[in-house]
């Protein structure tokens, strides 16, 4: 967590005293998510401590579904000189409308004097934007806070040119960091700024053009969810969660005048997949110790309604399988709440199981069926297969196994 500090106007409140109010605002980072289906919904709670005891001073607003929340509620507080004024910042999730706290989960919480806040050092970090279709800054990557420092150096990161430019180096970016103080700036002539940002070291690792085609092979599976058996033999799996295939309202529905969500959703990404499944990658089998013949890429496809009922081992074999070479695709189908499919999608921060250890990488793209009902099926393949190539590179990269005789993009 942190937070800035602005001192408003004095205020005299007698000859003996030194009194200004002074205005808090407070952010946080990679919060605890205490939510099953989707993210925390963080508040803050200021305490100071008054005779001895915690007194609640005031709260921010809650920052809905949002780990790394910037709350646009301030704290608002006298500052007294000659005091000590210990103060306390607690985070929690709200999970009901009560406002008694024991009622929420608690995040976390930070101490700390507020002489000590304002006449300390910053606690800086860095933001990088690029600009969205509808011209508004889109918030890409945000560095780890350093605390207490005006000499910050932040460990080297990595950003996928598609996420930071959209692919396009001649794209302008943004980067926020508070350099300049505009009140200093109108008070003083001679004022330059409060800093300056240096970049050390600044590399664009080259992808390759033709990425599924680079490596060696993509092995498609699906985990289908029809009755019968699929035209190219694999095995299905009925959930009774659907309802009887011959019940015009269930989603397994034997439609005899075309198709239901299910069968639409298999031919239009299996009709791509398919033909990825034929191709060799050019990667020599003598080019890593030891020799890797059998090194193939694995895409699973699930189709479902949306009903989880064993998240927490869910969470855990994903990350499990975040090691491995292998994708997740999950095609949800029917008008059910995807929450949970959202949570595992993990597109703003990576997943964490339930013993707190982190996914490698995000294998998991999740795109509701609704959504593309009237679009040709292409729309919808495209949507599904968006992130494969990304995460396939994204594998080989950490396996240290760069294609051979790509031409870099």
């Amino acid at each position: 967590m942190a937070y800035t500090i602005s001192p408003s106007p004095s205020v005299a409140v007698g000859p003996q005293y030194c009194v200004c109010k002074v205005e808090l605002s407070v952010c946080g980072q990679n919060l605890l998510d205490r939510d099953v289906t989707s993210k925390s919904d963080p508040f803050c709670v200021l305490f100071m401590e008054v005779n001895g005891k915690w007194t609640e001073i005031d709260r921010t607003e809650t920052a809905v579904n949002n780990l790394n929340p910037a709350f646009s509620k301030k704290f608002i507080i006298d500052y007294r000189f000659e005091e000590v004024q210990k103060l306390k910042f607690a985070l929690f999730d709200q999970d009901k409308s009560s406002m008694q706290l024991y009622e929420h989960d608690f995040l976390g919480e930070f101490s700390c004097t507020l002489g000590s806040d304002l006449f300390g050092k910053s606690d800086p970090f860095l933001e990088f934007y690029k600009p969205g279709d509808d011209g508004k800054w889109m918030l890409v990557h945000r560095t780890e806070v350093i605390k207490y420092t005006l000499d910050p150096v932040w460990k080297p990161f990595t950003v996928p040119l598609i996420s930071l430019c959209d692919g396009d180096v001649e794209k302008h970016i943004k980067v926020e960091f508070e350099c300049i103080n505009p009140k200093k700036q109108k008070k003083k002539r001679s004022y330059k700024n409060s800093g300056i940002i240096i970049v050390k070291s600044c590399k664009v690792n080259a992808l390759y053009v033709n990425t599924c085609f680079s490596y060696r092979k993509l092995k498609y599976h699906q985990r289908l969810f029809l009755p019968g058996l699929h035209p190219w033999g694999l095995p299905v799996n009925v959930y009774a969660s659907n309802g009887n295939p011959r019940d015009p309202t269930s989603l397994h529905y034997i439609n005899p005048m075309g198709t239901n969500e299910y069968l639409s959703a298999i031919w239009a990404v299996g009709q791509i997949i398919q033909d990825y499944d034929t191709f060799l990658m050019n990667l020599p089998l003598t080019s890593t110790p030891p020799t890797l013949f059998a090194l193939q890429y694995f895409i699973l496809l699930i189709i479902t309604d949306g009903v989880i009922s064993d998240m927490d081992e869910t969470r855990h074999a994903i990350v499990q399988a975040s090691k491995l070479p292998m994708s997740i695709i999950i095609v949800g189908v029917g008008n059910a709440d995807f929450a949970a499919m959202e949570f595992l999608d993990a597109d703003n921060r990576m997943l964490r199981s339930y013993t707190g250890e982190e996914a490698m990488r995000d294998i998991v793209q999740f795109v509701p069926f609704r959504e593309f009902r009237s679009a040709p099926k292409e729309t919808l393949a495209k949507a599904v297969l968006a992130e494969l190539p990304q995460q396939v590179v994204q594998y080989f990269k950490q396996q240290n196994l760069p294609p051979i005789n790509s031409e870099p993009a």
